[in-house]
C-alpha cells in the first residue's frame, strides 16, 4: 500500500501567482498546462504532483519549500485567531480541524474570515449608531458620516493588522537592501532622483512627485527619519497601490473622504513595513524586550513611528504583545487611537485626567510608565511621551503631542518597562475611567462630568470634596 503524502497548496499556489501579477492562464502557459488545472490546484482539487513541484520551483526561480511547507499554514492561522472570539466561547474547535478546514477547503476558510470581519466592522458601526441614539454623539467619531469614524471603523474590525500588505512590504525591502537605500531603489527602478529644498521652495508641502522632471522632492526641514518615511511613502504609492486597493475592496465606507483616509492610513502602514520589515522587527522586538527607543535607533525610525508600528504585529502564528495607542494635542483631541489589546478607549467625550498621556507635556521626551485599573477591575501597564512634528529650522511651527502605547497586564512582564515596576505594581494602579460620563468612581476628585444615570445630589448642607454628590439611586 502507497504511503506517499498528498500535497495540497491551493492557498499557497494562488498567493504565488497574484504576487508574481499572473492569472490561470498565464500561469498555465508558462507550465505547458491547462487553465483548468491550475483553478483545481488552487480550489485542493487536485493534489500538487512532484514533477509539477519542480517545474514552479524552476519555471519562477523559488524554493519549493516556499510552498510545500506552509501549504494553508498562513490560512489556518488566521482562522485560529478569529475563532479565539469570546463569541465562539464554549465549542469545541481543536486546531487539527481548523488546519484541515483551512487546507482542504480555502474557499470556505475565506469566506469565513470575510463574513467575520464583516460582522466585527457593523459590531463597530452598531456601537455608534447606539450612542449617537443617546445622544452622546460628538466629533469623536459618533455620526456615522463622519470620514475619521469611517476609518477608524474599517481599522480596528482589522485590528489594525494587514498580512498581506507586511508581505508584499518585506519582499519590496529586499529589493531595496538589494540597491542599497530608498533612494538608489527609486534612482534605479523608477528613474526618480531625490531632491531635499527649503520649506520656501516646497510652498506646503514635505513631500512631492514631479513626474516631469521626474524627481521626488522633499521638505530638507525634516529630520532623518521623517524623510526617509516620505521616500518609504511614496515607493508604497508607487508599487504597492495594487494591495493596498485590495484591502479597501474588502471594506464598506460610508463616505469617499472615509475611504481616502483608509487608503492613506494603509499606505502609511506599507510605508512602515518597507523600513521596519514584519519579520525582522518581529524578531528584533523581543530581543529589545519592546524597547521603543532602542528599537527607534536600531531602523531609523522615529519614536512615534516604532510605536505605532508595535501595534501592528499580529500576523497570524507570529504574533507578538497586542498594543494600543493613541496619540493627543495639549488640548485632548484625539488625533490617532489604534487598539489591538483591548482596552475600552473613550470613543466620545474626553478621557480619563488621571492617565499619564495627559500629564507628559510637563516633562517632555521622558518615557513615563504607569499601571491602570479600569472600573471592572482589568489592569494595564502603559507608557507615554511627548513628541514633535514639524520644526526643523528656527521660526517653523512646531506641534507637541503624546502619545501612550500599552498592553494588559497578562504581556506586561514582556516590556522591559517593567523591570523596575515588576507585577506586584499591579497592586498599586491608577484607577481611571474610559470617560466621565460612563465612570461611576464617585471620589475621583478629577471628574469633570456626572456619570449617565445618577441623580446629582444638592450641596445646600453638604458639599462633598469630588465636583459631584450622587445619590444610592
Amino acid at each position: 500500500m502507497s504511503t506517499e503524502r498528498r500535497l495540497y497548496v491551493g492557498p499557497s499556489l494562488r498567493r504565488l501567482r497574484r504576487d508574481l501579477g499572473l492569472t490561470q492562464a498565464d500561469m498555465a502557459n508558462d507550465l505547458d498546462v491547462s487553465a483548468s488545472y491550475i483553478a483545481l490546484l488552487e480550489r485542493n482539487h487536485r493534489p500538487l504532483s512532484a514533477e509539477m513541484l519542480l517545474r514552479l520551483a524552476r519555471t519562477y526561480k523559488m524554493d519549493m519549500s516556499e510552498l510545500a511547507g506552509t501549504a494553508g499554514a498562513e490560512d489556518a492561522a488566521r482562522l485560529q485567531a478569529v475563532l479565539k472570539d469570546s463569541m465562539f466561547a464554549g465549542i469545541d474547535l481543536p486546531a487539527v480541524e481548523t488546519a484541515d478546514l483551512a487546507a482542504n477547503f480555502p474557499g470556505m476558510t475565506e469566506a469565513l474570515l470575510r463574513l467575520y470581519t464583516a460582522y466585527q466592522e457593523e459590531h463597530l458601526a452598531l456601537a455608534d449608531r447606539g450612542d449617537e441614539a443617546r445622544g452622546l454623539g460628538d466629533d469623536t467619531g459618533g455620526d456615522l458620516s463622519d470620514p475619521v469614524a469611517d476609518s477608524r471603523r474599517f481599522l480596528g474590525a482589522r485590528r489594525n493588522s494587514f498580512p498581506s500588505l507586511d508581505d508584499a512590504a518585506e519582499r519590496l525591502a529586499q529589493a531595496v537592501a538589494r540597491q542599497d537605500s530608498l533612494t538608489g531603489y527609486l534612482k534605479a527602478h523608477h528613474g526618480l532622483r531625490t531632491r531635499r529644498l527649503p520649506s520656501s521652495v516646497m510652498v506646503g508641502s514635505v513631500r512631492r512627485l514631479d513626474r516631469h522632471r521626474k524627481e521626488v522632492l522633499l521638505d530638507d526641514g525634516l529630520d532623518n527619519a521623517s524623510q526617509s518615511f516620505q521616500l518609504a511613502l511614496q515607493l508604497a504609492y508607487l508599487e504597492l497601490g495594487g494591495d493596498i486597493d485590495a484591502i479597501l475592496r474588502e471594506g464598506s465606507f460610508a463616505t469617499e473622504s472615509g475611504e481616502r483616509l483608509t487608503r492613506r492610513a494603509l499606505a502609511s502602514y506599507a510605508a512602515a513595513a518597507l523600513l521596519m520589515p514584519y519579520s525582522a522587527f518581529a524578531r528584533a522586538v523581543e530581543v529589545r524586550r519592546y524597547d521603543v527607543e532602542a528599537l527607534a535607533r536600531q531602523f531609523g525610525t522615529s519614536f512615534e513611528q516604532t510605536a505605532h508600528r508595535m501595534t501592528t504585529l499580529q500576523k497570524p502564528g507570529q504574533e507578538r504583545v497586542p498594543f494600543f495607542f493613541i496619540r493627543v494635542d495639549p488640548a485632548g483631541n484625539v488625533s490617532k487611537r489604534l487598539d489591538g489589546a483591548g482596552f475600552p478607549f473613550a470613543r466620545h467625550g474626553g478621557g480619563c485626567p488621571l492617565w499619564s498621556v495627559h500629564q507628559v507635556f510637563s516633562t517632555p521626551r521622558q518615557i513615563v510608565t504607569q499601571w491602570l485599573e479600569l472600573p471592572d477591575g482589568q489592569k494595564f501597564f502603559s507608557i507615554a511621551r511627548t513628541v514633535t512634528a514639524g520644526g526643523g529650522a528656527f521660526g517653523s511651527q512646531r506641534m507637541e503631542r503624546a502619545i501612550a502605547l500599552g498592553c494588559s497586564e497578562e504581556h506586561a512582564a514582556k516590556l522591559i518597562y517593567t523591570q523596575t515596576q515588576p507585577g506586584a505594581a499591579a497592586a498599586s494602579a491608577t484607577p481611571i475611567g474610559v470617560a466621565c460620563r460612563l465612570c461611576h468612581r464617585m471620589e475621583c476628585t478629577a471628574r469633570s462630568a456626572p456619570p449617565i444615570g445618577r441623580q446629582i445630589l444638592s450641596d445646600d448642607i453638604r458639599r462633598t470634596t469630588a465636583p459631584f454628590g450622587f445619590s444610592d439611586n
